[in-house]
């Protein structure tokens, strides 16, 4: 059993906007840029993250996405089932046929450690991990690396403008 990459990007996606959209929408480059993650699985992501009304888009200079609730009122299942993504036990994705069509006999077991599984992560918000020290710390190395790739790239063309 794992939570497939799908489900992992849209979590870190979505810290990463709780994170950093305090005062202004952020755009899907500077998370890809942050978290390395496809500008074009991003956008995917967030046109499913969109529709199940967890972002809201700002268009024109300056735009980007914020979160449509506050962090406090989003829960990590909620961003995992957006995507339509399971965090599933079984062998059968739930639907109680892996034994030659059948319910084998630890399809209650493994359904159960999904349950499981998916209340805890009901009981996990953003602003939960938002407010864990460790999280704010890579939070913000990642905003100075950006910051640092930024600078070197800005004085780059400002060199080769005046050569």
């Amino acid at each position: 059993m794992r939570l497939t990459t799908k489900g992992r990007y849209a979590v870190t996606a979505m810290l990463d906007l709780a994170i950093n959209a305090e005062h202004n929408p952020v755009s899907l480059a500077d998370i890809s840029e942050r978290q390395d993650i496809s500008l074009s699985y991003l956008e995917q992501l967030f046109a499913k993250l969109r529709r199940y009304e967890l972002v809201t888009s700002v268009r024109g200079p300056g735009g980007g996405y914020q979160l449509a609730r506050s962090m406090e009122n989003i829960d990590i299942a909620e961003v995992i089932d957006a995507v339509n993504e399971t965090v599933d036990a079984t062998r059968c994705q739930g639907h109680a046929g892996c034994n030659s069509g059948d319910i084998c006999l630890t399809h209650h077991l493994w359904q159960g450690l999904s349950q499981q599984i998916h209340d805890f992560l009901s009981g996990i918000t953003l602003a939960d991990l938002v407010n864990k020290r460790e999280i704010r710390d890579v939070a913000r190395r990642q905003n100075e690396r950006q910051q640092t790739a930024y600078t070197l790239n800005s004085n780059k063309i400002e060199t080769s403008f005046l050569e």
